[in-house]
């Protein structure tokens, strides 16, 4: 059974009563129980379901633009009017987009409950252009910030939630820290985030975890920026910044310079939502594996999620990084995608039993 940790016994009722998945054994898939290998082979086993998504690029403050998928779910049967529809915001990994099989599974499972998506692209990532030498990082929450006031503006009476996935549940959870009860959103989900970056970065430095993640997830972060070469170029040595072998060495050249950090270190701390944790001012279930390589057990902060009543923790045993597999054949629903089912459509129709905590 996964380890539920929430100091507020109102929200464990609800979560129980309303989201009770969360209190179900997990079965991890017996022949990739392994963390490291649910992690790999994740990717490659879970079905794609179709999504049409509508496009609309949207402006910043500093002149650069930012890419949203929407899924406007205009056949919803359960919520017909548009202006009332409940809207998710998704938030993909580091170098994610609204392309990714995660995503897309929890579009599908939003889009049999009636509800509206959106997914937030992170700049330069999803195949527009860089109007400015500016990407993103997950400590640096102006963009999302932009991103919750515009969609909360297009549907300001519709209920509105958002969920963030490994580097996207870091940057919610750090604008959540930010803002306190100061938010648009009735709620959040979290899933896999790296809780403490100092701990994620040491894990995937291990020999073997440099093999099968650090080395590829460098060459992603690279390939990413590669494409904007000749508008990065003016800021930065490009040339030094693709020698990086490492997610470290690559946020050492790129990432803390980019956002004005004096150091690495200063970055990581800001960008680790540990530190943030105890300031988040509405409901947040979060959702990680012990054997998380990105997120070490050991780096999941339960007493302090144990200090803040709107925070619920839950842990299971195995199920690696965005891994979540079960069944014999896991082609099309994780553990993590029934967790968020549940809990979206707990916090969308009885979310009125937590908002009095």
């Amino acid at each position: 059974k996964p380890q539920l940790v929430a100091s507020n016994d109102r929200f464990c009722r609800f979560l129980e009563e309303y989201c009770p998945v969360v209190t179900e054994t997990y079965y991890p898939t017996i022949w990739c129980w392994e963390g490291r290998v649910q992690t790999l082979l994740r990717p490659f086993i879970t079905s794609r379901p179709q999504v049409q998504y509508r496009n609309e690029l949207i402006k910043t403050a500093d002149g650069g633009q930012i890419s949203l998928d929407w899924f406007d779910n205009n056949d919803s049967l359960y919520y017909p009017d548009a202006s009332t529809r409940p809207t998710v915001l998704l938030l993909p990994g580091l170098t994610g987009t609204s392309k990714e099989s995660y995503i897309l599974h929890m579009i599908h499972q939003s889009e049999t409950l009636g509800y509206r998506c959106v997914v937030f692209n992170n700049r330069g990532i999803a195949g527009e252009d860089l109007l400015t030498p500016r990407t993103y990082c997950a400590a640096n929450t102006e963009d999302l910030e932009a991103v919750i006031h515009h969609v909360h503006s297009l549907h300001p009476s519709a209920p509105f939630m958002a969920a963030g996935v490994s580097m996207g549940g870091m940057l919610l959870l750090n604008y959540l820290g930010k803002t306190g009860r100061d938010t648009p959103l009735m709620a959040a989900a979290i899933f896999s985030a790296g809780w403490n970056v100092f701990e994620s970065v040491e894990s995937l430095e291990k020999p073997l975890n440099w093999l099968l993640f650090n080395y590829y997830l460098t060459t992603c972060l690279q390939s990413s920026i590669s494409r904007h070469r000749q508008m990065l170029e003016k800021l930065f040595d490009m040339d030094l910044v693709m020698k990086a072998r490492t997610v470290r060495e690559f946020d050492k050249q790129f990432t803390s310079v980019m956002f004005g950090y004096p150091t690495i270190d200063d970055y990581y701390e800001d960008a680790s939502p540990c530190r943030k944790l105890k300031s988040v001012g509405i409901p947040v279930l979060c959702l990680n594996s012990v054997d998380d390589v990105f997120s070490p057990g050991h780096a999941i902060p339960v007493e302090t999620a144990k200090q803040n009543a709107n925070v619920a923790l839950v842990l299971t045993s195995c199920g690696g990084h965005i891994g979540f597999l079960e069944g014999i054949w896991p082609r099309k629903c994780t553990y993590m995608d029934r967790v968020f089912k549940q809990f979206v459509q707990a916090v969308f129709e009885h979310g009125n039993k937590i908002f009095s905590m």
